[in-house]
């Protein structure tokens, strides 16, 4: 008999870990995803600005600045999941990055003062994003690890934890740097 309840006793206390560990992930998720939506709130209130300065300039990018603030209201909504979110993040970042490098084509944009305390701000903000996404990155890949491998993947999967998508870096950031042709300029 006592045997019995020892066995029921290690089978609980384990149960018990194990739920308390896959809860401790997803919050750790939830937190970590908060923190990147923080900085998120302050790019989208730059965005505007800088849309606002550029598109004067800029006539024939207007599809993408169309689709930046497309975007941008989007991701405001509310209306979206977390893996959603994430995927208009990806397509935000590769616009975002497209813009800066059209902004070579104009020199008279580039010394416009409001223009470059934009860019500055918006480097700013891209530098603390980037490194709230790869904690987050580091966050989601332990949690998509517990819901996926055994024993965690029974607990996860009784209690309805999905895996979640990680931020990606855009292919065009992928590629090497010519920095022959960065000294040419």
């Amino acid at each position: 008999m006592i045997v019995l309840i020892v066995i029921i006793a290690v089978g609980v206390l384990f149960f018990v870990g194990l739920y308390n560990a896959m809860i401790g992930k997803k919050n750790n998720v939830n937190n970590t995803f908060a923190s990147i939506d923080t900085l998120l709130k302050k790019r989208y209130d730059l965005i505007p600005n800088l849309v606002s300065t550029v598109q004067q300039y800029m006539k024939h990018e207007r599809g993408t600045l169309t689709e930046i603030t497309e975007l941008r209201a989007k991701a405001v909504s509310g209306n979206v999941s977390d893996n959603q979110r994430v995927d208009v993040e990806n397509k935000m970042n590769k616009l975002l990055s497209g813009i800066m490098v059209a902004v070579e084509n104009y020199p008279q944009l580039k010394a416009n003062e409001n223009f470059m305390q934009l860019q500055r701000s918006m480097n700013e903000i891209e530098e603390q994003i980037s490194a709230a996404r790869r904690t987050y990155n580091a966050v989601v890949t332990d949690y998509n690890n517990a819901v996926e491998m055994f024993p965690t993947n029974a607990m996860a999967s009784m209690m309805k934890l999905a895996t979640r998508n990680l931020f990606e870096i855009p292919e065009a950031q992928r590629k090497n740097v010519n920095v022959k042709e960065l000294f040419k300029k």
